[in-house]
């Protein structure tokens, strides 16, 4: 899953902390994924490995928090852009994948809308944790949206 939308939002916020971490947090959030399926290993599993390379406390619990089942606030500006992007942008990748262009560049909200209420569609995507990033991050859904679909039009 690509992220990288994550790092468009700090330009919206002032915090040079934030800046320096999206991207690496966006990249790194679910690398341990692949090998960690279930809940109890998912997070837990990578988060030690990250803690020992070295990566600071602001990414680390950024990726905590992206995890909505632990229950933990997501306190800081990176911790909610993350967990406000990563369910989207798998959302907005689906959608890509179904258009005749399979790109994003230049969608409607309507067109993203309509997917997001087919229940049936990318079914394994969270509307609700969609709905709850944007908002915990105080932005207005349909603009949420299509920031990150723009985020992504050069990657989706």
């Amino acid at each position: 899953m690509d992220c990288s939308s994550a790092r468009c939002y700090p330009r919206t916020f002032s915090e040079d902390e934030f800046f320096d971490h999206t991207g690496a947090t966006g990249l790194l959030h679910d690398f341990d994924y692949e090998k960690n399926l279930t809940i109890e290993s998912h997070v837990l599993a990578g988060i030690p490995v990250l803690a020992e390379q070295g990566y600071p406390a602001p990414l680390l619990d950024a990726i905590i928090g992206h995890a909505d089942y632990f229950g933990l606030p997501r306190q800081t500006p990176l911790a909610k852009t993350l967990f406000a992007v990563d369910e989207l942008c798998g959302l907005l990748t689906a959608v890509a994948y179904v258009r005749p262009t399979k790109s994003i560049a230049g969608i409607e909200f309507s067109s993203i809308n309509k997917k997001f209420k087919d229940k049936a569609f990318a079914r394994s995507v969270s509307r609700e944790d969609i709905r709850l990033g944007a908002e915990e991050m105080g932005v207005d859904f349909q603009e949420h949206v299509m920031f990150v679909a723009r985020a992504l039009e050069s990657v989706v």
